[in-house]
Formats: structure tokens, C-alpha cells, sequence
């Protein structure tokens, strides 16, 4: 997959985790920053990633910023975007699963490594079932 990664100062250190795992496993990766932990704002880097699955050019994201709350946020203003804060594995496998999200978030002031690695494990294996679900995330779409 190829698969956006963005953070801010607070999530420069889970990201460039995550980052470096995803090469590991095999995936293209595109960096839409942070590059360093010096102050900067999270729409800056959170935005550009989400638009780029809203368009296409990736095919999933995940966010990080300090408590994964403002990247949800600036996230879920994209069109197209379904994205969730997860702080276990059981959420990001259901994210995927029943919500069909394509931009995982998690915080890095709340996050440890070993925590973060069965989240984003689980969300990148567990795919969306549909039926019942896909009823559900067309409703929310504004699909009755």
C-alpha cells in the first residue's frame, strides 16, 4: 500500500516509529512531515496527507500530534476521509471492519511503542466487512 504519514512537533517521534515500521513491512510511504520536534502546527502537516487519500494518491494515513485529537479533526474536515484516534487494537481493527476508516490517528503523548505497533497492525490487516456496515457508512454519508 502506499500509505501517508504526518505529524506534528508532539507526534514526531511515534510517527518516524511508525514510519519506519511500515517500510519494514513493505508499504511506499510518503512523509507529509513533521521533520523535526520543533514547534509547528498540526493542520499543516495533518491536512495535506488526509487530501492526499481524499484524491487518491495514497491509499491510506496515519496521524499523529499529541493527544491524536486535532489530527482527527483536521482529518475528518477532508472529503472522503474516515478517520479515527484509536488507543487499542480491538478500535483500529473495528475502525476498519464496521467504519471502513482509510486515516488512523493516535496521539503520541499517550501512546507506547508496543502499543502503537498492535494498533497499526490490526488496522493494516482488517479489512471492511460491508453488509450491515455498509449500510450504516452510507447513512453516514447521507445515503439513506
Amino acid at each position: 500500500m502506499r500509505i501517508a504519514v504526518a505529524s506534528d512537533h508532539a507526534g514526531y517521534q511515534l510517527k518516524e516509529m511508525v514510519k519506519k515500521r511500515l517500510f519494514e513491512d513493505g508499504h511506499e510511504v510518503v512523509d507529509y512531515g513533521a521533520n523535526s520536534e520543533k514547534p509547528c502546527d498540526y493542520p499543516d502537516h495533518g491536512r495535506p496527507a488526509a487530501e492526499a487519500v481524499s484524491r487518491g494518491n495514497c491509499d491510506r494515513a496515519v496521524l499523529v500530534c499529541g493527544t491524536g485529537i486535532g489530527m482527527t479533526i483536521v482529518a475528518n474536515k477532508v472529503p472522503g476521509v474516515y478517520a479515527a484516534l484509536c488507543t487499542s487494537g480491538v478500535q483500529a481493527e473495528f475502525s476498519r471492519r464496521h467504519n471502513n476508516t482509510n486515516v488512523l490517528v493516535m496521539g503520541g503523548w499517550l501512546t507506547g511503542r508496543l502499543q502503537a505497533e498492535d494498533i497499526l497492525d490490526r488496522w493494516l490487516k482488517a479489512e471492511f466487512e460491508g453488509g450491515r456496515h455498509a449500510r450504516r457508512v452510507g447513512k453516514v454519508e447521507g445515503n439513506n
